[in-house]
């Protein structure tokens, strides 16, 4: 093979099998990577498909057909920069730049005017879907000039997931809107992930039950609305035993959850755009909680020995927090993708949600039975600026009200922490007050700082400098 397709910078596990999938598709490939052995490994696993390695930045270039569509699974930061500068000496006016990595969207912006500078395009792409997703079809978020994503549209197309034959992979939109969905996307995967931990945290250490039982549970509820990826791999983890000892692995895994920074991206995002992702913003602070296990546990030790509240109908509670979940996905969901609207709007990218909702739906690690629903209702109403206002999802939070504001005092009465729960509900709660307390506020501002406010009754804006006066 004198000419490839597709080149690839980066052969770890996401690059590596990325490009296996390229090259199993039928799309001649090269790709590259600094460690000898992941070069090997490429020719390995390729086997008798259409895919050649390349032992330095020369020789991949060269390998690639003109204009050169060349995409980079590396670490995001300095290392996305770094072999940037390495590949622009062997590049042409035209050639093409794919960072495929987790990238911040600011990043991603200066990038492309920087390239677009030396004639060099530039996309930003999010992948979704871990190594499995990479090699038999992920969730693809493309952004940039749509002229350069039409450019490998076909491959990407190819590549993607399917749902119902759709692939999973649809153009964003402008500059780094690719990159901005992924990281909503990830935001919304924080949220989601710490819900199910507190669930299982509820049946775990206030019911009591084996893991066996809630293995079946959430097995169970994987075949309900709460139908999803994060869902289906709870029950599995928990399924799992222990090699050396027999017992759950879940339990001999310390309590501390790492991250990589997306979650907090998207929390720093939606307050500079003054948009509330409340459980979102709890989650990020939870994993930051968790990292902090000697302060806990000095902590842990000043309030030893608190009694815990017995709860004596499994099957009613059991039922209670299906519903709560559920509800909280909803808001979940919703607060993310209110994110991505405002954003949409106030750096232009032409986001489409319902586009976005239908991409979700499969390859991705969010991907759930809740998107076709979400799609549907962002088909009917693009502009809409929360699911909170969808007659379908507003049926199934009335439906679950009752059960959600039990599971949170039940939390509260057995001393446990449910941050996105109890965020979730607020969140919900907050919203359908036409009234909230901001007017007691606005009476301390003007109070201490004369930052005036407005009245009810007439308009205007006013100040009343004796608060302290009947």
């Amino acid at each position: 093979m004198v000419t490839a397709q597709f080149g690839m910078v980066g052969l770890g596990t996401m690059g590596r099998n990325f490009l296996l999938n390229v090259a199993e598709h039928g799309f001649s490939c090269v790709g590259y990577d600094l460690d000898a052995a992941k070069r090997d490994l490429l020719l390995v696993e390729g086997e008798g498909m259409p895919i050649e390695k390349a032992d330095d930045l020369v020789q991949f270039t060269a390998k690639l057909v003109r204009p050169r569509s060349i995409m980079l699974l590396v670490p995001a930061g300095p290392i996305v920069d770094s072999v940037i500068a390495d590949l622009l000496p062997h590049l042409d006016a035209g050639d093409l730049i794919i960072d495929g990595g987790n990238s911040h969207f600011t990043d991603t912006d200066k990038r492309e005017v920087a390239l677009a500078e030396k004639g060099i395009g530039f996309l930003g792409v999010g992948v979704s879907g871990g190594e499995e997703g990479a090699r038999h079809g992920p969730s693809i978020m493309p952004g940039g000039k749509l002229e350069y994503y039409q450019r490998v549209e076909p491959i990407l197309k190819a590549v993607a997931a399917k749902v119902n034959g759709e692939p999973c992979v649809a153009y964003m939109g402008t500059g780094s809107a690719g990159h901005f969905v992924k990281m909503v996307h990830n935001g919304i995967e924080y949220g989601l992930m710490q819900l199910l931990a507190e669930a299982y945290d509820f049946m775990h250490r206030v019911l009591k039950l084996d893991h066996a039982r809630m293995s079946s549970v959430f097995a169970r509820w994987n075949d309900s609305g709460l139908n999803s990826f994060l869902v289906e791999i709870t029950a599995e983890v928990l399924r799992k035993a222990d090699s050396e000892t027999g017992g759950p692995l879940v339990e001999l895994v310390l309590d501390k959850a790492a991250q990589k920074g997306t979650g907090k991206w998207t929390s720093q995002a939606a307050m500079d755009l003054g948009v509330p992702i409340p459980t979102i913003d709890s989650a990020v602070s939870m994993r930051q909680i968790s990292a902090q296990k000697d302060t806990r546990r000095l902590i842990a030790d000043k309030f030893a020995g608190e009694p815990e509240v017995a709860l004596a109908d499994e099957d009613l509670s059991l039922a209670e927090l299906e519903a709560a979940l559920l509800s909280s996905f909803i808001v979940t969901y919703s607060q993310g993708l209110a994110l991505l609207q405002t954003a949409s709007a106030e750096k232009n990218y032409g986001l489409d949600i319902a586009e976005i909702a239908k991409i979700w739906r499969g390859g991705c690690i969010i991907r759930s039975a809740l998107l076709e629903e979400m799609r549907r209702a962002f088909t009917v109403r693009p502009e809409l600026p929360n699911l909170l206002l969808d007659d379908n999802f507003v049926q199934i939070i009335a439906d679950s009200r009752e059960s959600w504001h039990n599971v949170a005092a039940k939390f509260s009465q057995n001393r446990l922490p449910s941050l996105c729960f109890a965020s979730a509900l607020a969140y919900f709660e907050a919203f359908r007050s036409e009234r909230l307390p901001a007017n007691l506020i606005q009476a301390q501002r003007d109070f201490f700082g004369a930052h005036t406010y407005e009245r009810v009754d007439k308009e205007g804006t006013f100040h009343t400098p004796d608060w302290g006066t009947k």
